[in-house]
């Protein structure tokens, strides 16, 4: 099948760490034999404006035309302004893009287009499928909803948006049930979420920690841009300050745009990973850092609830719960009893899910 993927984040020359997820899913979808080509939209702005967010990280500079694991990648400039004040403007801007695309294109037309965010590049997405007469799906992993659906001038489109679409992906059913409860009526939903695999070079057992306790040196993994407020980077400090003043040695390590390679390596040597994100829609990084044989402390976000030991799950999160769930974290013993993630995340049964989706638009054609 003939896949056109529309995102608004993927991995840039520039910037490795953006929109992993996205590069994942393509990787999957060519893996099951289909024949992708991705589009990854990037706003005008200069470069001093990348500074305002993280994900915005190489984009001033990006080239229009880029290679990433082996996929082409077209990267057409559209206009917006921050928090998008004239939303009108931004929806005529992406949408004019079309000529560009069906340029790069050639001969080649999708059967189905996939979007990844929907805001603003479902606006594409949508314009696309008018265009060539083929369904498109909107895949949403937690802005769109979490932030996007109450915000003042572009609630009503991303509403507009999921009520278009052939189907709709959420990447958790709390973001499914999240947009239910705003009464936002899709044509067909789905809870598929982002497979997590590790590559052998990385996987590790999880094993107890061991040391002298609490006069010990530990590595703390911050596996967030510490830039980013919704990740909540003070509360991480505030945890390991608590546990310096009860005799620990405290290092923590953070992450910004660095290879996924680097990444797994640092969870690796990591004696504890710390999410105190206020949102997320997995996290991944909790499953990559399981999957690398390190424990896990986080916050009550995403899906961690379904996986991780209550213990390790703050519902009321305070430095002092987070710095009693890290010491938790090192004094278990985890060879006896692991993390075991479940199956619904696993490349094959995610595999299986997209295929079903994919499938059922097929016959309704």
């Amino acid at each position: 099948m003939k896949i056109l993927l529309v995102t608004l984040l993927h991995p840039l020359p520039t910037n490795a760490a953006r929109g992993t997820f996205v590069a994942d899913h393509a990787q999957l979808l060519r893996d099951m034999g289909h024949d992708v080509r991705i589009v990854n939209p990037l706003p005008r702005l200069l470069k001093y404006m990348e500074q305002s967010r993280s994900t915005l990280t190489g984009v001033a500079k990006a080239p229009k035309y880029f290679e990433h694991n082996e996929f082409e990648i077209h990267a057409p400039r559209y206009i917006a302004y921050t928090d998008h004040p004239y939303p009108w403007l931004t929806a005529r801007s992406i949408r004019n893009r079309r000529r560009s695309i069906e340029k790069w294109l050639g001969d080649w037309r999708p059967e189905r287009i996939i979007t990844h965010t929907l805001w603003p590049v479902g606006e594409l997405a949508r314009s696309l499928s008018w265009r060539w007469n083929v369904p498109w799906t909107g895949v949403v992993h937690g802005h769109d909803v979490d932030v996007g659906l109450t915000h003042s001038t572009t609630g009503k489109r991303i509403k507009s948006l999921m009520e278009s679409a052939n189907s709709m992906v959420f990447v958790s059913e709390r973001l499914r049930t999240t947009a239910e409860s705003a009464e936002v009526q899709t044509k067909k939903a789905y809870t598929i979420p982002c497979h997590s695999e590790m590559d052998e070079e990385w996987a590790r057992s999880m094993k107890k920690w061991n040391g002298r306790w609490r006069r010990e040196s530990i590595d703390i993994l911050f596996p967030a841009d510490p830039r980013r407020p919704e990740k909540n980077h003070y509360l991480a400090l505030q945890a390991g300050e608590i546990l310096e003043r009860r005799g620990w040695i405290v290092g923590m390590t953070t992450l910004k745009q660095q290879p996924r390679s680097i990444v797994w390596d640092r969870m690796i040597v990591a004696d504890v990973t710390l999410i105190t994100s206020q949102r997320e829609s997995g996290p991944l990084v909790a499953r990559e850092s399981i999957l690398c044989g390190t424990p896990v402390v986080s916050t009550n976000v995403g899906d961690v609830a379904t996986y991780l030991p209550k213990e390790f799950v703050i519902d009321n999160p305070t430095p002092e719960a987070l710095a009693n769930a890290c010491e938790a974290a090192l004094e278990k013993d985890w060879q006896r009893s692991p993390v075991k993630l479940p199956q619904r995340v696993s490349s094959r049964m995610v595999s299986q899910q997209w295929s079903s989706l994919l499938q059922g638009l097929e016959e309704e054609e």
